[in-house]
């Protein structure tokens, strides 16, 4: 079992710019791992990114056996997953993350497929 999540500073810092500029739309991509770290992000491809969901076609996204995680903002300042975002999840497996308004570092939640948190440890 997955006992915390290890994602690199730069790749945090661009996430929480992009909750910024996606804002007050949501945005969702998935993360790339490379050794264990979290280090590059896929943005969701074509598809709508609004108020309260994201909607993209799964079939768009290529085979890539390095992706291990989602992450996702949430305009509003509840960084708990919804019963859409546990269903999700459970179609994507790994760790996912919640960026949630006004997008800090402190405002970022990790969770496992079953909505259990999972801590997260910055890697410079």
């Amino acid at each position: 079992m997955v006992e915390k999540v290890r994602i690199r500073e730069e790749l945090l810092k661009y996430l929480l710019e992009l909750a910024r500029s996606f804002y007050p739309n949501e945005f969702a991509g998935f993360l790339r791992e490379k050794d264990g770290i979290f280090e590059e992000v896929l943005i969701a491809p074509a598809g709508h990114f609004g108020r309260t969901s994201v909607f993209f076609n799964a079939w768009m996204l290529p085979l890539d056996e390095s992706v291990r995680g989602t992450v996702h903002s949430h305009p509003d300042s509840v960084c708990l997953p919804s019963r859409q975002d546990l269903w999700f999840f459970s179609k994507f497996g790994g760790v996912h993350l919640i960026l949630c308004y006004p997008f800090t570092p402190s405002d970022v939640k990790a969770f496992l497929s079953s909505g259990e948190t999972v801590e997260i440890e910055i890697v410079p």
